[in-house]
């Protein structure tokens, strides 16, 4: 029996969703935070009053173990949400977020976030199917982690930080992200992930030069494809 697929990026893209106008139609003052990479926006633990979402840059979403092992779940970019815990009752944080390069994130105060659902049932609706389309990408994740290969969970991490089927030009530019971040991203080692990189590169399915940008080809997808 074949392992199943999941989905590549692009199959069930996030709808078009004007956060910025959204969170604007709340008025006055809003709190806007730069993050220098590195920097934690808050921390496994913390209490969860608030909701954040990324104007720019990216940022890591991790979770560490009672024996200390961390786990990437998830890395996020413009335009996306996180913390929304808080909206359903989560009261600690159930994991970290750091910032993986120089970022800007605009916070949301949990009462301001309830009260612009409420009163904009339309922006309401959209958040709702911004919010489940994220549920679908956990479970990809998830089938991703349990049926394919470490290779193709790496050649599957790379073309969602390039933002594959978010865009109608997909951003082929990668924030620097380390080997070790990604090798926690997909469960895998270093030296595995330093492997497979060089492998991408050889084949010409990535730009990688630890002096530039990581760049992402499009013909990445045929090892995601690929049975």
């Amino acid at each position: 029996m074949k392992p199943l697929k999941s989905s590549v990026p692009g199959v069930n893209p996030v709808p078009p969703f004007d956060a910025q106008v959204f969170l604007d139609s709340a008025g006055g003052p809003r709190a806007v935070i730069k993050f220098g990479r590195g920097e934690t926006v808050f921390r496994q633990g913390d209490a969860g009053k608030d909701v954040y979402y990324v104007q720019s840059g990216g940022v890591k979403l991790s979770v560490v173990s009672r024996t200390g092992k961390e786990a990437v779940v998830a890395m996020l970019g413009p335009g996306d949400f996180f913390g929304e815990g808080c909206m359903a009752g989560q009261a600690i944080r159930m994991g970290s977020a750091t910032a993986i390069t120089p970022s800007v994130v605009m916070l949301v105060s949990k009462k301001r976030m309830a009260r612009l659902l409420h009163d904009q049932p339309t922006m309401a609706d959209r958040f709702i199917a911004h919010m489940l389309s994220r549920n679908i990408r956990i479970e990809e994740d998830l089938i991703d982690q349990l049926f394919n290969s470490s290779e193709k969970r790496l050649a599957r991490a790379l073309l969602l930080l390039a933002r594959y089927g978010k865009q109608d030009i997909p951003v082929r530019a990668v924030p620097k992200v380390s080997q070790e971040t990604l090798a926690e991203m997909i469960g895998t080692t270093r030296s595995r992930v330093n492997f497979f990189m060089n492998k991408f590169k050889d084949l010409g399915f990535i730009d990688y030069d630890e002096k530039r940008p990581l760049k992402i080809n499009s013909s990445l997808l045929s090892v995601v494809l690929h049975d």
